[in-house]
């Protein structure tokens, strides 16, 4: 794995990397709000890979070793007004950033598989550039309709709390989020949430990103309509102990996308936790494998 960084066009730069034989089958993995390309554990994608795949990671923009604009991100009270900065990108922006990853790679088509906001971003790049998406996982995500997949009271709190001020904080805080939104079904891993947080802040210690890209959500409204124009093949998986997109969220994606599947996993919540592995990489794998979209 050796990180690179990817022009995509109109000004942003995606860092990525590459895991796997060099003209397998390709696999983008799109991250979460606020979440890395290693936010992927190592671990899950060299299984991927090891399916025959290869696998592509990165940083969304405002995360990580990407292009980070430099405006101030709105706050809450007015994100749910409307209320945006002429800058404000979103989320077809950040699925056009994905379909320019493909550009740089030289990569005519791909199955793409996003968790959470990397889910909505993935729906969105599976509608707006539908010649580029081989197949279509959208994982523990929702469909932007502010009546459904909602965060739970208690991680409504969480969220509202202060940015970390230093790598310790940043630690404790995602230990504490974590061990919230977490899978109860499985066991919790704190060391890798520890090392996983820890090596963001050494990545990208800057507090803008988060908010930005919430923006970037909140902007994009309900995208229920879009999602009904997507034609490649899509499976939905969510687990049922998802306290940050409850699974209502997955529900009306698997409704919403013409033919979609919807694939329930027991005791996950909105993490990966390696006891959920085999099922998620079986699901993945199957899905992809049971596609017949041609490779352009």
């Amino acid at each position: 794995m050796t990180e690179e960084i990817a022009d995509v066009g109109r000004g942003i730069s995606l860092a990525y990397e590459r895991i796997g034989d060099a003209g397998a089958e390709p696999l983008v993995l799109v991250a979460g709000l606020g979440q890395q390309l290693h936010g992927w554990p190592d671990a899950f994608c060299a299984q991927l890979a090891g399916r025959g795949y290869e696998v592509v990671r990165f940083d969304n923009r405002d995360a990580g070793r990407s292009t980070h604009p430099r405006f101030r991100p709105p706050n809450l009270l007015a994100m749910l007004a409307g209320r945006f900065p002429p800058q404000q990108y979103d989320l077809r922006d950040m699925a056009a950033d994905t379909a320019g990853l493909l550009d740089a790679l030289e990569l005519g088509s791909a199955h793409i598989a996003g968790v959470s906001m990397g889910g909505m971003i993935a729906q969105t790049v599976a509608a707006l550039y539908p010649d580029r998406v081989r197949t279509l996982t959208s994982i523990m995500s929702t469909t932007g309709s502010r009546l459904i997949g909602r965060p739970a009271l208690s991680t409504w709190r969480m969220m509202g709390g202060k940015p970390p001020r230093s790598r310790d904080e940043a630690v404790e805080g995602a230990v504490r989020m974590f061990r919230h939104i977490g899978s109860h079904g499985f066991p919790f891993d704190e060391a890798w949430v520890r090392e996983t947080a820890g090596k963001g802040w050494d990545r990208d210690p800057s507090a803008g990103g988060v908010g930005r890209q919430l923006a970037a959500i909140m902007k994009s409204g309900n995208r229920t309509p879009l999602l009904r124009t997507i034609t490649a093949p899509a499976l939905v998986i969510h687990g049922d102990r998802d306290r940050m997109v409850h699974p209502t969220g997955g529900a009306a994606t698997a409704r919403a996308i013409p033919g979609a599947r919807l694939e329930t996993v027991r005791g996950m919540g909105h993490d990966l936790p390696e006891g959920a592995w085999s099922t998620v990489l079986d699901l993945i794998d199957e899905h992809a494998r049971s596609s017949d979209v041609p490779a352009p």
